[in-house]
């Protein structure tokens, strides 16, 4: 059953993605790295880009929205696809090493806050979704971790989806339409 959101909680998996990544794709050639599930779907390089983006633009600064209790608080529009142009030139290497800097500080800094209760319940104006709380934000940022690291693996393990012959059936993360 699903648990109450809990600041702890969250960072014991914030705080274990940039390792999660590292492990999982340091070194690797691009055969794996820049593996995609199909047309307009992202690499791991790409998600690392992305998960980069957020750490810049997203999960701390819109906490410091609410946070800041100001007149009326409303989130800037968050760009998506920024990360692609961006990372263009860049490594792998250097980005799972910028992600692990920035995850760092922001962890550090969500701890910082020291939050309550109630601040968890403050809120902002999200330009897509309405109307949101500091938990949800917060909760969303832990659950986009694990979802983008389930989106790696699916991208990974579909460099052998033909290869795996006819136990496909059984290998869900290749079977499965992507979503």
């Amino acid at each position: 059953p699903p648990m109450p959101f809990s600041v702890d909680d969250a960072v014991a998996i914030l705080e274990r993605t940039p390792g999660v990544l590292h492990a999982l794709l340091s070194g690797l050639d691009d055969g794996w790295t820049r593996q995609t599930e199909g047309p307009g779907t992202w690499s791991p390089f790409d998600v690392v880009g992305h998960l980069i983006d957020g750490e810049e633009t997203d999960w701390i600064p819109r906490a410091r929205i609410i946070l800041a209790r100001g007149d009326a608080p409303r989130f800037e529009s968050f760009d998506r696809t920024r990360h692609l142009e961006m990372n263009r030139d860049r490594s792998l290497g250097e980005l799972l090493d910028r992600f692990a800097e920035l995850r760092t500080r922001n962890v550090d800094t969500l701890r910082e806050f020291g939050l309550t209760e109630e601040q968890l319940d403050w809120t902002a104006e999200h330009p897509e979704l309405g109307r949101v709380t500091l938990r949800q934000h917060l909760a969303t940022w832990t659950a986009h971790d694990l979802d983008h690291l389930t989106q790696i693996a699916r991208a990974m393990a579909r460099r052998y989806a033909s290869e795996v012959g006819p136990w496909r059936e059984f290998l869900r993360i290749i079977r499965d339409p992507v979503a």
